[in-house]
Parts: C-alpha cells; sequence; structure tokens
C-alpha cells in the first residue's frame, strides 16, 4: 500500500465518494447561503428575535413528526433516489422562496411554509444519506471518510454564508435563485452514483416494530445513547447561530457582510478540525475527548455573548466549530460506523431528528430565551448551561466517559 493509500486523502480514488461529496458539498452550500438570505430577509420584515427562533422551528417540525417514517424509507427504498428526489424539493422551495422575494411579499408566514418544505426534504435527505455513505467505501477508509464529509459540508458552511451574505447586497432573489441551482445539480450527481441494492433486498415491513426499531437500537446501546443526546443538548443551549443577525446589527453594527462572516467562523473551524481528523483519526480516549471538547464549546460560546469585538467574536465562533466537529466525528462513528446496514437509515432518522434538535430547535430555543431576557444574557446563560451539561453526561453515561476506541463495524 502507497503512502497516499495510507492517507486521509485516498478516499477521494473512489468515483462514488466524489459524487456523494460532491453532491454533499453542492447542497451544503445552497442551505447555508439560503439561510443567511432567509435570516436577514426575516429579521427586515420583523426585527423580532422571536420570528427568527420561528425559522428555526419551522426547519426542525419536520424531522420529528416524520422521523419514524424517512428511516423506513430509507432502508427499504433504494437511498440514491431518496436523496435525490429530496434535494429537488429543496430546488422546488428555493424557486418559491425566489417567487416571493421578486413578488415583494412582506407577510413571514409564506417564508415559514416554504422552510417546512425545505425541512421535510432534508428529513427524508439525511438518514437515506447518512446510511448510504458506509456503502461507499472500504470498512479501513470509513473514518476518513467520516471526517471528509463533515469538512466537505462544513468547507460549504465557511463559504455559504459569506457567499449568501454578498449575494444578498444584490437582492434576497439572486441567493435564492442560486441555491435553487445548486440543489438541483446535486440532485443529478447524487442519481450518478452507482446503484446498490442491499438496502432494499431485506425490505423492512410496516410494522411499529420496524418503523421503531431505530430508537430500540439507540437506547439499547448507552454509549450512543450518551454521545447523541450530549451533542444534541450541547448546541440546543449553547447554539448562537439564530441570533448571529442581533449581535451583526445591534452589537458588533457590521451588517449583512458582517453576519455572513460570523456564521463562516463556526464551519472554518470545524473544517480545520475535520481535516486534522481525516488524516489524525483518534485513536484513544474518544469518549474522555468528546466530553472535554463539549465543556470548550459552552466556554466558547461565553466568551462569545460577552464579546463586543468582531475579531474576538470571530475566533471564539471558531472555536465552537472546532469543538462541535470532535462531537460530530464521535458521535457519527458510532452511528453509521457500528450500526448494522438493514437499520442505519432507521437509526440516522432518529439521530436526524438529534441533530435538528440541537440546530433547529436550538434557534428557536434561543430566539425564545432572547425575547425575553436580551441576547447577550441568553447566549452567556446556554454556554454556562453547556459547560453543566459536559459535566453531568460524565456522570450519566460512565460507558461513554470509558470508551476508548471507536470501532468500525466490517
Amino acid at each position: 500500500m502507497s503512502a497516499h493509500d495510507r492517507s486521509g486523502w485516498a478516499v477521494f480514488g473512489i468515483g462514488d465518494f466524489r459524487l456523494f461529496g460532491s453532491a454533499r458539498f453542492l447542497t451544503g452550500l445552497a442551505y447555508q447561503m439560503q439561510a443567511v438570505a432567509i435570516g436577514w430577509y426575516v429579521y427586515d420584515l420583523t426585527h423580532s428575535a422571536l420570528a427568527l427562533g420561528l425559522v428555526g422551528l419551522a426547519g426542525f417540525l419536520p424531522a420529528v413528526l416524520c422521523a419514524l417514517i424517512t428511516g423506513h424509507v430509507a432502508d427499504a427504498y433504494d437511498r440514491r433516489l431518496v436523496g435525490a428526489a429530496a434535494f429537488a424539493l429543496q430546488s422546488a422551495a428555493s424557486l418559491g422562496l425566489l417567487t416571493c422575494a421578486l413578488t415583494g411579499v412582506h407577510s413571514v408566514w409564506p417564508i415559514y411554509a416554504l422552510v417546512i418544505v425545505v425541512g421535510t426534504a432534508r428529513a427524508f435527505a439525511n438518514p437515506a444519506l447518512q446510511a448510504l455513505l458506509p456503502t461507499l467505501v472500504p470498512g479501513p477508509q470509513f473514518s476518513s471518510a467520516i471526517a471528509w464529509n463533515a469538512s466537505l459540508w462544513q468547507s460549504a458552511s465557511v463559504m455559504g454564508p459569506a457567499l449568501g451574505g454578498f449575494l444578498y447586497a444584490l437582492g434576497p432573489a439572486v441567493v435564492f435563485g442560486v441555491a435553487g441551482g445548486s440543489f438541483a445539480l446535486a440532485s443529478f450527481l447524487t442519481l450518478l452514483i452507482r446503484f446498490r441494492p442491499a438496502a432494499t433486498s431485506e425490505r423492512p415491513p410496516i410494522t411499529w416494530a420496524a418503523l421503531s426499531a431505530g430508537i430500540d437500537y439507540i437506547r439499547s446501546q448507552p454509549v450512543v445513547l450518551g454521545a447523541i443526546s450530549l451533542d444534541l443538548f450541547t448546541v440546543l443551549l449553547g447554539g448562537a447561530t439564530a441570533l448571529l443577525p442581533i449581535y451583526a446589527g445591534e452589537v458588533l453594527h457590521v451588517g449583512p457582510l458582517g453576519l455572513g462572516a460570523l456564521r463562516s467562523m463556526p464551519a472554518f473551524g470545524a473544517v480545520a478540525m475535520a481535516v486534522l481528523l481525516a488524516n489524525y483519526p483518534l485513536r484513544r480516549h474518544a469518549g474522555v475527548r468528546m466530553l472535554r471538547a463539549a465543556a470548550v464549546f459552552g466556554a466558547a460560546t461565553v466568551a462569545f455573548g460577552l464579546s463586543t469585538s468582531l475579531p474576538l467574536s470571530m475566533a471564539c465562533l471558531f472555536v465552537t466549530g472546532a469543538a462541535d466537529m470532535i462531537s460530530v466525528y464521535v458521535r457519527q462513528t458510532f452511528v453509521q460506523g457500528e450500526t448494522p446496514d438493514a437499520m442505519r437509515g432507521r437509526v440516522s432518522a432518529v439521530n436526524t431528528v438529534f441533530i435538528g434538535a440541537s440546530n433547529e430547535l436550538g434557534e428557536f430555543e434561543s430566539g425564545l430565551l432572547a425575547a425575553a431576557i436580551g441576547a447577550v444574557p441568553a447566549v452567556v446563560a446556554g454556554g454556562v448551561a453547556t459547560v453543566g451539561v459536559a459535566l453531568l453526561w460524565g456522570r450519566l453515561f460512565p460507558a461513554l466517559k470509558a470508551r476508548d476506541r471507536l470501532m468500525v463495524r466490517g
């Protein structure tokens, strides 16, 4: 085996992974551009922290309401087709947002409705694609594939907000149009991945036991349950993404371009950490490192909440992204690498709900709390609570704390 084959870059020699990664990057770029545009558009219309929080709630609810069905679909049908169809639906929703911008809609309710459509599409796409990834690469390259997959998404998350902020200066319609085209191209690339019939060869029946198998599996695995729930509460309590328009406009006074820069920094930190993990995977003390990363995430969130300096705020957000990437890496390796293939879709669907809760529902929580006590106190309180959760989870889930190595199902 050559040095290149042993390196973290070897997965890019696999054509299907390149197609998968390209689609992942395009959808990440489109989603992040669109998120900036929606956030600023809604804030322009309402000047309300609660309205920003409702955007997060609208994006999250479909993942919860559809979780059992989306997991079943991912395990019962061609995962490529599920992903491609979901991307096509997101493209259609972007065109709907484009229409709202061009026609000068002044009500936020059509925006919320289209965010629900985007959330529904993501609810079907995420478990299907999470379950598809382990089938694209050999076992020895799986850890690198996890890290690079996250890195591609986060790279798009670095570029997307900045590009979204730049294009928003030309008008929200430009952002929504570019996002729609990106989703459409991602749908086409996903269809080019080679068909693998294994997912449909043992199609699970539509019974309550089959639909809830993902929940039962996670409950039976304390390490997986601990990792997923830690990630949920860390970002649920410590996430400040929904409040960035307020910080950009009222605390730091940097406008849409500054908002794009702020939104990019967590992803930039995550990319740096993901590249590091792709080339130097975690070998030991995985559980302890995940717990420590959660505590660092909370501390950096507190520092961001108190900052009135743009460079310091960006540095704090960079640290939160790097710390969160460690949690994502450990959690995704547990969920995708150690789950039997026949159940990956249903387990990934439950995992998607937790991810959605820690992001979209976290945005709703942040907006609600900020409306009650103010943006700065809300962010600081959330960061302090996150540090507390990291300490508490070490006691509640001793199996997670004691977990040394990451395993990958062969």
